[in-house]
C-alpha cells in the first residue's frame, strides 16, 4: 500500500513537472545566450578606451563598480550620497534598490561601522541585500565609505 501511494505521488509530480517545463520558458528564448552590454553614463561612449566601467549588464545581472563620495562630510553624509548615486544608476537602467542582490562596503575606517549602519539601514527596502563589510587600507580619493552592488533587471 505505501508503495503504490509513492507511485501515484511519484506519477504526479512527474506530470506537474512536464506541464511547467512546457509553458515555462518559450523555445527562442532558450537558445538566447546573455551577453555583456556595457552603460555608458549620458548613453555615450567615451573616446578613449576607460580603466573600468561604470555600470556593466550581463543578461539580466547589473554589476555597479564602486562608488565614493568625494566630497567633505562625515560618514553619514559620505554613505547617503553614495546610496543615493547607487540609487540613480539603477533606476536609470530599470532596476532598483529591492533588486540589489550583493552589496560590499569598504570603509576608509572601521570604526565609521555603526553610523554608516544607521545610514545604511533600509535603503535596499524589507529584504536587504546580502553584503560584506571590510575597511580598507585606503579608499581611494577622499571617500569615507565606498559601495559596489550586483543586482537584476
Amino acid at each position: 500500500m505505501k508503495q503504490t501511494n509513492r507511485r501515484n505521488f511519484l506519477g504526479r509530480g512527474a506530470a506537474v513537472a512536464a506541464a511547467a517545463a512546457a509553458v515555462a520558458v518559450p523555445a527562442e528564448a532558450q537558445t538566447e545566450k546573455p551577453t555583456k552590454k556595457v552603460l555608458y553614463k549620458d548613453g555615450k561612449k567615451p573616446a578613449k578606451t576607460p580603466l573600468f566601467n561604470g555600470t556593466v549588464a550581463y543578461g539580466n545581472l547589473l554589476f555597479i563598480s564602486g562608488v565614493g563620495a568625494h566630497v567633505p562630510g562625515d560618514i553619514k553624509s559620505h554613505t547617503k550620497i553614495v546610496l543615493d548615486s547607487i540609487q540613480q544608476q539603477l533606476e536609470s537602467v530599470g532596476s532598483s534598490m529591492e533588486k540589489v542582490l550583493k552589496c560590499n562596503v569598504y570603509l576608509a575606517d572601521l570604526k565609521d561601522y555603526k553610523e554608516m549602519n544607521d545610514t545604511f539601514q533600509g535603503r535596499f527596502g524589507p529584504e536587504p541585500p546580502v553584503r560584506t563589510t571590510i575597511a580598507a587600507a585606503g579608499v581611494p580619493g577622499n571617500s569615507l565609505v565606498e559601495i559596489d552592488v550586483i543586482a537584476y533587471i
